[in-house]
């Protein structure tokens, strides 16, 4: 599998880019990707609100995709991203839900597994994003629906979900602007929500985006057996009740993870027929997660989550 072409809407942008990597076709038409019979795979890293409209037109073109958080913005268009793909049964998607190449959380998930937590009741996730700035001057907040839970908190969801290998089922949430109530950013900056999962577990899961503290995801998870924290401050796995036992400081590495660490999954799933890292129908449960999230801030109600079934 190797790049054969770029697009990027900003032509200056494009052909910094294309001088990196000569050779390459430009473009900054993205019907030209879409249409062109020699290109099987696409990489959709685009403005969120267009994430739907060129997921749609890509499947169309024969194309896989893998595609940057979110999915999508609005129920309609989970649906139709949905419908399109379900015509397209062969079709491979993925997404950039990286969290689970992270080390440190791929050993909490391997002593998940094998039970040493016990039985899992409890999780917290929250997303400290500490990048204010992102969303008060940059095209965050000029988009229409942006959404710090889609863009932000959906990297938590995924992980816990991922963790517990457990689907939610009603979601409550709260949310306030008010650290940035003077700026023209005009959504949520801040967003707390509780995750209900089918087994009876309970989470809660924030996307703090204009918090005073570095970029850090801070997860706790309570078992019946043992607990495990990654705070500011550090990494510990306990497991007694006695404040005497020593804590078991957790040293793998985090982040330890670049950006396209799930790539070559996906492309695996392409060319032998394998399960991606990241695999089409759990896209589509987080991000319905995560509309729920959405939809529970503007009805001040708890939600149901709503899941579409890919045919694969």
């Amino acid at each position: 599998c190797r790049v054969i072409a770029l697009c990027d809407i900003n032509a200056e942008k494009l052909q910094e880019v294309g001088h990196r990597h000569p050779g390459k076709k430009i473009t900054q038409d993205p019907e030209e990707i879409f249409l062109d019979p020699n290109i099987q795979v696409v990489s959709v890293a685009s403005y969120d609100d267009v994430h739907c409209s060129q997921v749609v037109a890509a499947i169309k073109g024969g194309k896989h995709v893998f595609v940057e958080k979110p999915l999508c913005l609005t129920r309609w268009e989970y649906e139709t991203i949905a419908d399109t793909l379900n015509q397209h049964p062969k079709t491979k998607l993925s997404s950039n839900l990286i969290l689970r190449k992270t080390p440190r959380f791929l050993g909490l998930k391997n002593r998940l597994s094998k039970g040493e937590l016990g039985q899992i009741y409890y999780l917290e996730g929250d997303y400290d994003y500490g990048r204010v700035h992102k969303i008060t001057e940059g095209w965050r907040g000029q988009i229409p629906n942006y959404s710090v839970v889609h863009s932000g908190a959906i990297h938590l969801i995924d992980l816990l979900c991922w963790l517990t290998g457990q689907r939610v089922s009603e979601v409550f949430a709260y949310g306030n602007r008010i650290a940035t109530h003077h700026t023209s950013f005009k959504g949520n900056d801040l967003v707390a929500a509780l995750l209900k999962f089918e087994n009876g577990a309970i989470a809660k899961v924030t996307a703090n985006f204009a918090c005073n503290t570095p970029h850090f995801h801070r997860v706790s998870v309570y078992g019946t057996s043992g607990t495990f924290q990654q705070s500011h401050s550090g990494t510990v796995y306990l497991q007694s009740r006695d404040a005497r036992v020593p804590l078991q400081q957790v040293t793998d590495a985090y982040p330890g993870a670049a950006k396209g660490d799930i790539i070559p999954s996906f492309v695996r799933s392409i060319l032998d027929n394998e399960v991606a890292d990241v695999a089409a129908q759990e896209v589509f449960d987080v991000m319905a997660i995560s509309l729920a999230i959405e939809e529970s801030l503007q009805y001040q109600c708890p939600v149901r989550v709503h899941y579409a079934e890919l045919l694969r």
